[in-house]
Order: C-alpha cells, then structure tokens, then sequence
C-alpha cells in the first residue's frame, strides 16, 4: 500500500541575502497529486522542503525533541531551558552543567526518512507538471537536490553509511533497503551536491532572492567534503570493532579518500572566493573597537552583513505568528538585563575558550594570550577545585586589579563581540559576574551568600544586594539562571532591542555558512593534502584575523588554522562536529574538567581590588569531569528490530 504524504505549508524558508521570509501564504495541507498542478503550487510545496532542513539553528535541541518525531530536536521550539551544541564542548556550558548530563553524550539522532520521501516525491513529479518550462524545472529539482544533500549529511555524519533511497518506494519493492558503506555514502552526498550546483542561479532575484543559490549549493559542498576528508583521514583515531565496522558501513576509509575529499572542498571553496563576489564584511577596520562593533553586527543583522552571509534562516515573531521565532534572547540574556520569563543567563562560555584568543601583541605568531591572574610569573594552568573551599591564605600571589574588566582590556575583538565577561558594558548595564569577596580581616566568602559593611558601604557576594543586580555564582550547585563560568554570551544577542519576556519573540536570522568558514575550510583542506595554494590559504587565514584588528600576518600552520576556527566560529555550531569528524572528542574529553574564571573582590585594600582565581566548573568537578567514549563518534541506528539495519558498533 502506498503512503499518502501530506505536506504543510508553513511559510518558513532559508534565505539570502535579505534573510526574510519566502512570501507564502500559509494553507492547511496540500496533497501532493494536487500540488504540482500547475506552477504556481510548486513554491508552496517548495516551502516545507525548506523547513526540513536539518539546519542546527537557535531551534535545534541536541537532546532531541520532546515526542523525538523523525527529525529529532530539530526545528524543535518547545524548548523552555535554552540548549545548544555548543554546550557539548569547551566552548561553553549550560547554567546547570551540560544541563544535568553527567557525561559527554552525542547530539540527538536524526532520522528523518519522512522528509527524504517528500523531496523524492517532489524530485519524481517535478518533470511531469504540465506548463512548468525546463529552465524552471531545472532550477526546481537542483533546489531538490540542495535538500537532500543537507538530509543525508545530517545522517552521514551521526550514523556513517545509511540506507540511500533516491526515490518513492512502491509496495511492490524490497522497503528494506540496507545500509551503503560510509565511503559510498559520503560519495552519494557530494554528488547530490554536484546536481545541486548545476541548476541552482547565482541569484534568484525578486522574492526568489531568498531561496538557496549555487553558492549556497558550493558552501555545502565545502562543507560536506572537508567533514568526509577529516574522517577518512583521522577515523583510526578511534578504533571501533564489530560487524559495521567489518561491512564498511562505519569507518573503513583510506588516505586515498582523504585526497579525494579535501580536493573536493578546496575546489568547492575556490569557486566561492573567486567567483561569488562574497567578502568579508567590513575587512579593515581602523582599530579594535570598531573590529568588535562590526563583528558583533553580523550576528546582530545578518541582513547588514549580506555581503559575508551565503546563506541563512529566517524568523517571524512567535508571540504572534504561530509556531515561528526562537528564544535566544530570552533563555540566554544576562540575570541583570532578563526578561520577565521565569528563565535567563543559561549560556556560559569556558575560560578555555577566553583563554584561546589573542592579545594585540601581534607578534607574528598567532599565540594565544591567557589572561593574567597570577604575579611573579605564577602559573596559569593551576585551577582551584572549588573556591568555596580557599581560605585567606589561598589568595596570595594574586594580581590585583582595579577594575574587572582591565584583565581583559587588550584581548582581541571577538571575545568583546561574542562573550559578556565581568565588567562588560551590555545594555548600557554594568555586568557584574561576581564569586566573592574577601574582608577586610582577610576571611573569604566565596560561593555562599553574604555581606559585609566597611566603612558606609556594604559589600555582597555576588556584587549586589538583590538578584537583578548581579549575573554570576548565585544559587552555585543549586542550578538556576546565574553563570556558572563568569562569563554570558553576547554573540546573537541583540543589544540594540527591548526583549520581550515571552519564549519564541526572537527573530534574529541564524546564519548557517558565511564566508570565513570557507576561508577556513579551505585553508585547513590545503595542510591536510597535497591539494590548494600555500599562498592563498595563509592570506585567507590572516585576512581573517585583519579583520578582527591585527595588523601581523601569522604562519599557515595548521594549529594557527585549528585555533583560528574556534574563535572565529565560536558558539556558531561548528565546534562539536570538528572534534567529531578529526577525531579528537574521545582525548580532549577524557574526564575533562571545564574552567570558570571567578572574580573575588578583596576588602583588605584601603581601595578594594578585583583578583581572578582559575577554578574547576563546579557542575564538571562535581562529576569528576566529562568523558566522550570512541562508540560515541556514531549514534545508534533507530528501529533496527524492524528496519533489518545492521547496528553501529557498541549499541
């Protein structure tokens, strides 16, 4: 019996350029018999496609949705605590821990074969529309294709081989189709990608500017190939064994595949760069105040920074469009400057990621530049395992500062622009991000609320006396909406608007690639192979990092290209699949523990001082530190008691 496949159209569409929505107008549900009666039903059906896409967005739950429907935590808008991969990483931390998970576990599953059968129906019907013209039809079925490209990447990455259905199954076929080989998998993805670019326009014009373009088409390709290159080439990192791992559907891959990949997206790379018209949006700023202003704009109006974007999704506010919109500004903005929903500040940035970014030193090697907490050349890789444990004694050999944010006065431009650390102006609010003090006699108060009078003046713990007056360490092993780093994230966050204290009234677009990943992409393609320009990768990576407001040109290493997309890329979604697809999940999270910075301010000063002490995350030592195991770089297939797939290894 065939299935009747019903598609909705919910007005929702990924975008160029202008970022906003394909102007559709919503209906009930179209049949696909009726859809492609003529031309003008085809945008509508083209619509929900779009929404299937399984793009890790502000909507994207990595723990996978509530009712876990076929796509998982995608699109997934009743997510009342804020999440993110992101979270999964060094990057940053949920308010609570990685929201109360103990270990490292892989992002949600996704298993979307629903979806990949609506873009065969329409990739199958298509041809027979009748007053559909072949340019069109063309251009229909590479968009098509665009779509079932990303579908069968989202699988790729999280299960290796899949099964490859390419068309409508009929009742009288075999419906157990098994799974293909990694190799052959990743193979099919990149060719999909290839019919994508054949027909796709540079540019759409009109209303149609909003739909994917062969450039958008091309950065998938990038993509794509460097994930399938870094696997091919790193997947013995992880040594797997088992009957998949035996039938090459997990793994298997050769150095050969490596080369073949990695000249894949270099080439897909190059056609961006030199063909797009694209460019790094505002690229010499004069100083870098005005680098951190204009990074902070592409996230805050990705319509402004066009000329970087390639390719985006869009929102409508969800207080009153139905189902539409994210919450980012709610779950995620600061205690000080929270809205009226009962959440807020559940985004924490590491200090192994502030630790990560450059100074203006610019000395030509691209070193990282830890902050400063320590006097006399006292170390900074020694973390106290819980603060609220230091007596007076513990606080010698300290730097002290007059104001908190003078540690972090000459860091490059991109933590001010991404990350809202103690003494940020936000808002045109002072954020506090406080742990204690120490009084006047020398005693510590850190990690439990207090006060102490010196003077006319009285002194809390956390900064302030109530908790509209502090973002940071209240409520410490408790949970709740205070920082648990000393840091908040400002990236995506948009200053410039009031928020309203309602779940889904965000619509800041999610850029999904823009052209300082291709630039990086390209250039870490390049080291990897025998493929790509030297001269071109290195002038890629420092054009880069000119635009965050250095003036040096650093080595093309492939350390420099690796730190280089951390703090580029932060918090962007890229950071959990790069230790995926190089295999370094399993040794950079072996028991780690993840760093908070925590301000103490010290009485004892006829002036009072701001000391930084270097911690252990509460909620990671607390659990004795986070661990991704080797069976983890695979997710388990679903449904194998009735689907026949062979499992992935160690479920």
């Amino acid at each position: 019996m065939k299935k009747t496949i019903i598609i909705l159209t919910l007005g929702v569409a990924f975008l160029m350029h202008s970022c906003d929505f394909l102007s559709i107008e919503p209906e009930n549900m179209i049949n696909p018999r009726d859809a492609f009666k003529n031309p003008s039903s085809i945008k509508s059906a083209m619509a929900t496609l779009y929404l299937k896409i399984p793009v890790e967005d502000f909507n994207y739950n990595p723990m996978g949705g509530g009712t876990m429907p076929p796509g998982y935590g995608f699109n997934f808008r009743d997510n009342h605590s804020g999440f993110s991969t992101s979270f999964y990483t060094d990057e940053s931390l949920h308010s609570t821990g990685t929201y109360a998970i103990r270990s490292i576990q892989p992002v949600g599953g996704y298993w979307d074969y629903e979806g990949i059968r609506n873009v065969n129906t329409m990739i199958g019907t298509l041809p027979a529309v009748q007053g559909l013209g072949e340019v069109d039809l063309n251009k229909y079925l590479s968009e098509c294709h665009f779509i079932r490209a990303y579908m069968y990447f989202a699988l790729a990455r999280r299960y290796g081989g899949v099964p490859l259905i390419t068309h409508v199954q009929e009742s009288t076929e075999d419906l157990f189709v098994p799974r293909s080989t990694e190799k052959d998998t990743w193979d099919f993805i990149l060719e999909e990608c290839d019919r994508a670019i054949a027909y796709l326009p540079a540019t759409w014009g009109g209303l149609g500017e909003k739909r994917a373009t062969v450039w958008a088409a091309y950065a998938l390709k990038s993509r794509v190939a460097l994930h399938a290159a870094s696997v091919a080439k790193y997947w013995n990192r992880a040594q797997l064994i088992g009957e998949a791992v035996e039938k090459g559907l997990v793994g298997g891959l050769t150095s050969a595949d490596a080369e073949e990949w990695y000249g894949q997206s270099i080439e897909a790379s190059s056609k961006i760069i030199e063909e797009s018209g694209k460019s790094l949006y505002r690229p010499t700023p004069s100083n870098p105040v005005e680098a951190a202003t204009n990074y902070q704009r592409i996230f805050e109006k990705p319509e402004d920074a066009g000329v970087e974007v390639i390719f985006c999704k869009a929102y409508t506010d969800g207080t009153t469009t139905l189902r539409q919109g994210h919450s980012t500004d709610v779950y995620f903005q600061p205690a000080q400057t929270r809205t009226s929903f009962h959440i807020w500040g559940r985004f924490n940035p590491t200090l192994d990621l502030v630790d990560l970014y450059e100074d203006y030193s610019d000395d030509g090697t691209g070193s990282s530049a830890k902050l400063v907490t320590r006097t006399g050349g006292g170390s900074e890789d020694e973390y106290v395992l819980n603060p609220g444990e230091m007596t007076g004694s513990s606080f010698s050999g300290y730097r002290k500062y007059d104001n908190p944010a003078d540690i972090f006065r000459d860091k490059d431009a991109r933590l001010h622009a991404s990350i809202l650390y103690p003494g940020s102006s936000w808002k045109s609010v002072d954020i506090v991000m406080q742990g204690g003090y120490i009084a006047p006699d020398g005693t510590p108060t850190v990690y439990k609320a207090g006060s102490v009078e010196v003077g006319d003046n009285t002194y809390y713990t956390y900064g302030g006396a109530t908790p509209d007056r502090y973002s940071g360490f209240a409520d410490i092993g408790q949970g709740g909406n205070f920082s648990s780093t000393g840091f908040s994230l400002r990236k995506f966050l948009n200053e410039a608007n009031s928020v309203e204290g309602r779940v889904l009234s965000s619509t800041t677009e999610f850029i999904d690639f823009r052209l300082a990943e291709i630039y990086l992409n390209y250039a870490e393609a390049t080291l990897e192979s025998s493929h790509g320009d030297d001269t071109k990768a290195a002038q890629y990576l420092n054009m880069i990092r000119k635009r965050a407001g250095h003036t040096d040109n650093i080595p093309l290493t492939l350390g420099n290209v690796l730190k280089e997309r951390r703090v580029e890329l932060a918090f962007e979604g890229h950071r959990y699949w790069d230790l995926v697809r190089r295999r370094e999940y399993h040794s950079e999270f072996d028991n780690r523990i993840r760093k908070s910075l925590v301000p103490v301010l010290d009485l004892t000063e006829s002036t009072p001082k701001y000391i930084f002490v270097r911690a252990n995350n509460y909620y990671d030592n607390d659990v004795n530190g986070m661990t991704f195991y080797n069976h983890f770089y695979y997710l388990p297939i679903p449904g194998i008691s009735t689907n026949n797939l062979v499992q992935n290894p160690q479920y």
